[in-house]
């Protein structure tokens, strides 16, 4: 997902010089604290790299929870909004990134209060095209259950299907999630303990089961 935030759009149209290289290779840690310092001093190129780093990652945190390109950035914008004019605040003992998904946690929980009476279509899901003309049915039954999976993460409270994210998706331990979401781990590993059982009532209730490592319907 490429986008800019509108605020920044006057200052440059392409990232700045560097700001690629920092997306795509891992860098020390401390290189997200040197950033964020220069942003506290007002540095404009730093900020700029900071969110030409974490915007896709963002994103893609926020997009199975918001479901609304609209709406995830706008609360894109507000979070790196939030970073400019609080980076000061940043406490450097902590990690920027369980910092910065913390404050994309809290603005999506509001988001999706205002949106939550507002219907949602379901995304398409990818597929290899190729595959199409071997093994049509395959495709079919492929997205069919996919769409149900979609459907069974909605049946999940925002709190509990953003536990789900964070670790199956983001590779989050439960101690940063709980760090994120600002509550304590036992409350992470309890939202995830009604969140799995959630899914298997409703799959089950959809006449799927899990055998063999993968998911069948029931006879």
């Amino acid at each position: 997902m490429t986008y800019t935030a509108p605020w920044l759009r006057t200052a440059h149209t392409t990232p700045p010089r560097g700001a690629a290289e920092l997306g795509q290779r891992a860098l020390p840690m401390d290189e997200d604290l040197v950033l964020i310092r220069r942003v506290a001093a007002h540095d404009r190129q730093a900020f700029e790299m900071l969110y030409h780093r974490y915007a896709t990652r963002l994103a893609r945190y926020l997009t199975p929870l918001l479901r609304q390109r609209e709406l995830v950035e706008e609360v894109l914008d507000d979070v790196m909004l939030v970073v400019w004019q609080n980076a000061a605040r940043f406490d450097p003992t902590a990690r920027f990134s369980t910092w910065l998904f913390g404050i994309a946690h809290h603005k999506a929980m509001k988001a999706w209060g205002r949106s939550a009476n507002k219907p949602l279509p379901l995304p398409p899901l990818p597929h290899d095209a190729e595959s199409d003309q071997d093994n049509p049915e395959q495709i079919l039954t492929e997205q069919e259950l996919g769409r149900t999976l979609v459907q069974a993460l909605e049946s999940l409270s925002p709190e509990q299907r953003a536990v789900v994210e964070l670790t199956f998706y983001h590779a989050r331990s439960y101690q940063e999630i709980a760090e994120i979401t600002g509550c304590p781990v036992n409350t992470v590993k309890t939202r995830m303990f009604h969140a799995r059982r959630r899914l298997a009532q409703y799959l089950e209730a959809l006449g799927l089961r899990h055998s063999s490592g993968r998911q069948e319907k029931s006879a």
